[in-house]
């Protein structure tokens, strides 16, 4: 450790991050280069890092090296123990520190030294760092800065939701707004340094697992404010991973002492908290509550420890594998096959009862996401889980369903849609009482103005026909020529923000003429959409995720929801004539072009016309072919570039399914000029 020792430890001491992180490494690789002979070394290092904590003019960020590589050291072999209680005292001072990296790294300090030391350290913080959450659970009053603040939080409440609500009062939702998103005081960084000792002690920690630390505990679970909700999550999932033994044929017997039962004698306590944690508003503390729901599960001893908390959390585990945030729904999906293996489907049919209560009350929510993903759920008990296990709860889910197929949110109305056709698919009959209700819903989603929820509204569509033949077909064969034939009233020019009414939703961002105004827009406070469009309840999210926006409907996103319908339509083999003969309806409405979203339209007529032609088949196919060579060659010469591609595609899947030859003839006998443009049509072919 002689050569660049000063070097390291400038690096360690600098006020740059960089510096710091290369001089932590450079002190963890000398150490393991060290041995007996380089005590000396090793004690100059540790007088360098002592000098500087107890430096009162030594920078924050000076403090926050001598920290990290006070943790380095701590599990060091020849680091001497008078210095380790140096740094116990050190990291105790710091844990109140204005700087929150440094009380973060005192706390990871406490955390390292508690792993070498053992459960002593914690016996003697315990009292400040227990004392430290308690005094840190209550905000302080506002100060005239925080107050300015909520001011200005308020104002954006009312204008993110359309007006004050008439049941809470301006300042009430500013306020509430407020402490659910301003950072707490000191009370993150005391959870962070009673998570770092419980992790550091182990196993060790079980006996400490008593009725006084879970109440506390419990108070963060329930805390107004998201990040403290967050962060005492955290501290669940270390508490209940600390030791548990993973032996299947060990006895759960409730006696103190034995490393799994410490944690089963409070089960109960946690499973209630990590459900609330599970359906919590905040995407960050739903991922915090699911680490801690994986860490419980895991670690208990066997599927039948493991069944006692499914009532509670499988229905909440199961609804979070389809929450729109990533991270959540990636996580809860991992989640879900390490708890249940092969058996996931069993266990939902077992606890269907519970399941299914929790679908229909997180149709309720405030938050929309959560809405979604309730109908996603719905749809998958229909599709997934035998018919007999669920057929008794249809009538509620179909209610639940209709509910939300109205819902202010365009996301909410597309997943019931959906749903809506898978349920009546599985349970025709017992559908049949809510049909006449939902037709009109499908239609309106059938000319909404999202491509996606028109694609839905399609094939829900045809599985309602699947399920009623032709009870239903020859009411939506009659619906989609009316469709393809109402494009003639489709007005020539038309504002693509023309109409908006402040209703129900059909766009995500729509621009208005106050966005202009720099004044509005300029040196004010920032804050973050996603933090506050869960708050704004049902059919007023806010920010990013705002859907209350409508403009009417037009004559060509009717006519487009119709062609793709007449495509789902075609893959149903008894209807193969109905649909081949409304082919030239489809031709004629793609030749107009008068309107600005005419190519929206062509780009669907290419995208459908090799599905027409793989369901149909070539007997009803081949005789309307040449009606639709106007638009595709106009679709590939079209400046948008979606548009083109689509047609390219559409042309290289015809030739695979007719054969290149035939198609090449039967367009150079229709229009000789259009031979020049299918090398376009087909890429890489001569």
């Amino acid at each position: 450790m002689h050569c660049g020792e000063q070097s390291f430890l400038d690096l360690l001491l600098s006020t740059r991050k960089l510096d710091r992180d290369k001089g932590l490494e450079e002190l963890q690789t000398k150490l393991q280069r060290s041995s007996a002979s380089d005590q000396a070394e090793i004690a100059g290092v540790e007088s360098t890092l002592l000098s500087a904590l107890k430096d009162s003019h030594s920078s924050w960020e000076a403090k926050h090296g001598a920290l990290m590589g006070a943790k380095v050291l701590s599990g060091f072999d020849g680091t001497s123990k008078p210095f380790l209680k140096e740094m116990q005292n050190c990291a105790m001072h710091f844990l109140s520190d204005n700087e929150a990296r440094v009380r973060i790294a005192a706390g990871e300090l406490l955390g390292s030294l508690s792993k070498w030391l053992g459960c002593e350290v914690y016996l003697q913080c315990q009292g400040a760092i227990l004392d430290g959450v308690k005094s840190n659970l209550e905000r302080a009053p506002l100060s005239d800065s925080s107050h300015e603040e909520l001011v200005q939080v308020g104002h954006l409440v009312e204008k993110l939701g359309g007006g004050a609500s008439p049941d809470h009062s301006h300042s009430s939702n500013a306020d509430k707004i407020f402490h659910d998103t301003a950072g707490w005081k000191n009370l993150e960084t005391w959870m962070r340094c009673l998570q770092s000792v419980i992790e550091g002690c182990g196993s060790n920690f079980l006996p400490f697992i008593d009725q006084d630390l879970l109440d506390l505990i419990f108070q963060s679970l329930t805390h107004t404010n998201r990040f403290v909700r967050e962060t005492g999550y955290y501290v669940c999932a270390t508490l209940v991973s600390c030791g548990t033994s993973q032996d299947e044929g060990e006895e759960m017997e409730l006696s103190e002492g034995n490393a799994i039962n410490t944690i089963l004698v409070h089960g109960d306590q946690l499973a209630y908290h990590f459900a609330k944690g599970l359906a919590d508003n905040w995407s960050q503390v739903r991922l915090a509550a699911s680490t801690a729901t994986r860490q419980f599960l895991v670690n208990l001893p066997n599927a039948a420890a493991r069944q006692r908390f499914f009532p509670a959390l499988l229905p909440r585990m199961c609804l979070n594998r389809y929450y729109v945030a990533e991270g959540v729904r990636i996580y809860s999906q991992e989640t879900w096959r390490l708890v249940t293996g092969l058996h996931g489907k069993e266990l939902v049919e077992q606890h269907i009862g519970d399941v299914v209560e929790y679908y229909i009350e997180a149709s309720d929510a405030d938050n929309h996401a959560v809405r979604e993903a309730a109908c996603a759920c719905i749809a998958e008990l229909g599709a997934k889980i035998g018919q007999d296990v669920v057929r008794g709860h249809v009538p509620r889910l179909l209610d639940t369903l209709l509910v939300c197929f109205k819902d202010d949110s365009w996301p909410v109305r597309d997943a019931a849609c959906v749903a809506c056709g898978n349920f009546i698919k599985c349970f025709p009959e017992e559908s049949r009482q809510s049909i006449d209700a939902l037709y009109p819903l499908f239609y309106e989603n059938l000319q909404d103005n999202i491509p996606s929820v028109r694609q839905g509204a399609a094939a829900a569509l045809a599985n309602v026909t699947r399920a009623y033949g032709e009870a239903a077909s020859s009411i939506l064969l009659v619906k989609v020529a009316e469709g393809l034939k109402g494009l003639q009233n489709q007005p020539k020019t038309s504002e693509r923000y023309s109409g908006l009414d402040k209703g129900p939703a059909t766009y995500g961002l729509v621009k208005q003429l106050r966005d202009n105004d720099m004044d509005l827009h300029s040196n004010q406070q920032m804050y973050s959409c996603g933090s506050l469009a869960p708050k704004m309840g049902r059919g007023r999210e806010g920010g990013c995720m705002d859907h209350k926006f409508r403009r009417p409907s037009e004559p060509w996103e009717m006519c487009d929801g119709c062609i793709h319908l007449l495509s789902e339509l075609s893959a149903i083999e008894s209807l193969a004539a109905e649909v081949a003969s409304l082919l030239p309806l489809v031709a004629e409405a793609s030749r107009k072009q008068d309107y600005p979203q005419h190519v929206c339209l062509l780009e669907t007529v290419c995208k459908q016309l090799p599905v027409f032609g793989r369901n149909l088949g070539k007997r009803h196919f081949k005789p309307h072919l040449e009606s639709f060579f106007d638009p595709i060659f106009e679709a590939l010469g079209c400046d948008n570039a979606l548009t083109s591609a689509a047609a390219n595609q559409c042309l290289d899947a015809l030739g695979n399914f007719l054969g290149v030859n035939i198609l090449r003839g039967r367009i150079e006998q229709y229009n000789p000029h259009y031979l020049s443009k299918m090398r376009m049509g087909f890429p890489g072919r001569p």
